[in-house]
């Protein structure tokens, strides 16, 4: 692989409320498009097995970085995101990302 790819994923998924120390709003990645991801992750990450994404729901576009997590992706939902698309836990939601891929 030589140059920069990006490498795009649409899904429908479902808003989750992450309660741990720090809580926090996910949409999981399915499974089929985290194992995708996977394959193309080492021309993307930078480090700690995160990968940066552009992402789009409902026409508003956000950068932000795909958590690894149970074999998949979480796609963090930052409060500026959620308000401005009025997304809170349990809602369905279609997703796009582009991950940027660096040649090596």
């Amino acid at each position: 692989m030589s140059g920069e790819q990006t490498v795009r994923f649409q899904f429908a998924t479902e808003v989750i409320h992450w309660r741990g120390p720090s809580p926090y709003f996910f949409a999981p990645i399915p499974e089929q498009h985290g194992e995708e991801i996977k394959k193309v992750a080492k021309f993307a990450t930078y480090g700690w097995g995160v990968i940066p994404v552009e992402a789009a729901i409902d026409g508003f576009m956000f950068g932000t970085s795909l958590f690894p997590k149970d074999g998949s992706y979480l796609l963090p939902l930052k409060d500026d995101v959620r308000r401005k698309c009025n997304l809170t836990a349990g809602d369905s939601i279609s997703a796009s990302i582009s991950i940027r891929l660096r040649g090596r």
